[in-house]
């Protein structure tokens, strides 16, 4: 389905190059700016900030809680009705250790809050919590696409597949600038998104 936009795109191979140019754009931006340092983190409310600030110049729901049920393959997503509870109850969800940490992270995951963009935003707000809480990061180029893409399918009914996956790509290279745009790349590449490197927009 065509998602409505703000520049009027009609063309489904288009508006996915448009969006990824933008929104890597964005990102850097969000590094190179210090606006990064503005994310609240481990809420809803920074998620909702790392989505405006990526997807505004592009989609009118950039930031919002989506308005439709959304399933992936066999998958549904939270139901809508409990969407705004299920969110509160994250916001809740202690984030001390690396496990409670990724916990937090496939809930929201399961919550998918938003139209379209969750994985993208939530990879840098997942970093943001690890950054602050346990002082590391996730070097995302050491992580797999398909390994990762199915440990995050099963991660609602057994997480400790995607803690080894993810546990095991920490690095305490915490501010390095090449390691972020790197990673914005490859959580693109896991979403089909590999036109544009982000360095060279």
């Amino acid at each position: 389905m065509m998602l409505e936009n703000k520049l009027n795109i009609t063309d489904q191979i288009e508006l996915a190059k448009v969006e990824e140019k933008i929104s890597k754009q964005k990102a850097k931006q969000l590094f190179d700016s210090g606006d990064i340092a503005k994310v609240n983190i481990g809420t809803f409310k920074g998620l909702a900030f790392i989505h405006h600030y990526l997807f505004d110049d592009i989609y009118d729901f950039a930031g919002k809680i989506r308005e439709v049920n959304m399933a992936k393959n066999d998958f549904r997503f939270a139901p809508l009705m409990y969407l705004e509870t299920s969110l509160k109850h994250i916001d809740a969800m202690p984030q001390c250790s690396f496990d409670q940490i990724i916990e937090k992270y496939v809930e929201m995951n399961i919550a998918h809050p938003f139209r379209e963009g969750n994985g993208r935003s939530t990879r840098i707000w997942l970093d943001l919590i690890l950054k602050k809480e346990v002082q590391q990061v996730i070097d995302w180029n050491q992580v797999d696409k398909e390994d990762y893409l199915s440990a995050m399918q099963r991660s609602p009914v057994k997480d400790l597949e995607i803690k080894v996956l993810l546990k095991q790509a920490l690095t305490d290279r915490v501010n390095d600038r090449a390691l972020f745009i790197k990673g914005i790349d490859v959580s693109y590449f896991y979403e089909g998104y590999s036109e544009f490197k982000t360095e060279e927009l």
